[in-house]
C-alpha cells in the first residue's frame, strides 16, 4: 500500500509558476515522516507554510518502509524519522546531508487501554494482566515497535504474549487496534495515545523511560533535497521556538 500523502499547501500571494516579477516562485519539498509524528508534521507544514510561501508534501510510514523506499530511489527530500540510526545509516550511505542531522523529539511510550478501568497501577498490569490481544508495531519495522519489545522483555512477558501480540505495520496501524477495540491494550507512542484518547478517553500509564533504549528521533535532508530550498528551510524551522513548542505540546520530550 503507498504511503499516505498529506499536501499542505503554501500560502502565498502568487501559485507555484505564476510568481509576480520579482517574486521568488513557491518551492515544494517531499517530506518522509515516521508514523508517530504524522499529525506534528502536518501543523509543523502549515507553519511554515504560512512563513515561507513554500509548499510541503507529507509521505507517512513506518521507518523501515521509508528507508526501503529511499535507498530504492524515493524522491524524498527531507526523512523526519523514528529514530536515530536510520538517518545516520542514510547519511553513511551517501545519501543524506551529514551535516544536517538533527535531533527533533524524543519520544515515550504509554501503556493504553480504551477501557478506563484497566490501567489504574500501570507496571502491574503491564506484568500481571492476562490480556486477550495486545498491540505494538512491529519491531522490525518500527523503532516504538523495538521500544515496545524492550519493555516487555524488561517485565518478562514477551514470550508469554507472544501468541497474543497483533503488530501494526506502524505505530498508526497498532494504535488503530486499540482504539477499535480489536486489542485490549497496546505499547503506543504517547503522541498518538494523546490523540486517541480525546476520541475515546481509556486509561493509560507512562512507561519509565529507563525500561527501553531511548527513543531519539532524528531529520536530515537527503541527497535528493540537498539544493531544494523549502526542505532546507523546513529543517531549519523545526529549531524555531513555535516549532519546539508545537512538538512539546504533542507529548514529546
Amino acid at each position: 500500500m503507498a504511503p499516505a500523502m498529506l499536501a499542505i499547501a503554501g500560502m502565498a500571494a502568487w501559485p507555484a509558476g505564476h510568481a509576480a516579477a520579482g517574486t521568488p516562485p513557491v518551492a515544494q519539498a517531499r517530506i518522509a515522516v515516521a508514523a508517530n509524528f504524522s499529525e506534528v508534521a502536518r501543523l509543523l507544514a502549515e507553519q511554515y507554510a504560512r512563513r515561507s510561501g513554500n509548499r510541503i508534501d507529507i509521505s507517512v510510514a513506518s521507518t523501515g518502509k521509508l528507508y526501503a523506499q529511499i535507498r530504492h530511489g524515493a524522491p524524498f527530500d527531507v526523512l523526519l524519522a523514528a529514530d536515530d540510526s536510520t538517518p545516520q545509516r542514510l547519511v553513511d550511505e551517501g545519501l543524506a546531508v551529514r551535516s544536517s542531522l538533527y535531533d527533533y523529539a524524543i519520544g515515550r511510550l504509554v501503556l493504553w487501554s480504551r477501557d478506563a478501568t484497566l490501567v489504574t497501577d500501570g507496571e502491574r498490569v503491564l506484568r500481571q494482566h492476562d490480556f486477550r490481544k495486545f498491540a505494538i508495531a512491529n519491531p522490525a519495522l518500527a523503532p516504538y515497535g523495538a521500544a515496545a519489545r524492550q519493555v516487555l522483555q524488561h517485565v518478562g512477558r514477551w514470550d508469554a504474549l507472544q501468541p497474543r501480540l497483533v503488530l501494526g505495520e506502524n505505530v498508526g496501524q497498532a494504535t488503530q487496534f486499540v482504539l477499535s477495540g480489536n486489542a485490549e491494550a497496546g505499547l503506543l507512542p504517547r503522541s498518538l495515545v494523546l490523540e486517541a484518547q480525546r476520541q475515546v478517553g481509556g486509561s493509560t500509564w507512562l512507561v519509565p523511560a529507563d525500561w527501553h533504549r531511548p527513543i531519539i528521533q532524528s531529520a536530515v535532508l537527503l541527497e535528493h533535497g540537498s539544493g531544494n530550498p523549502a526542505a532546507i528551510g523546513f529543517l531549519a524551522y523545526l529549531r524555531d521556538d513555535t516549532a519546539r513548542r508545537t512538538i512539546a505540546a504533542h507529548g514529546y520530550d
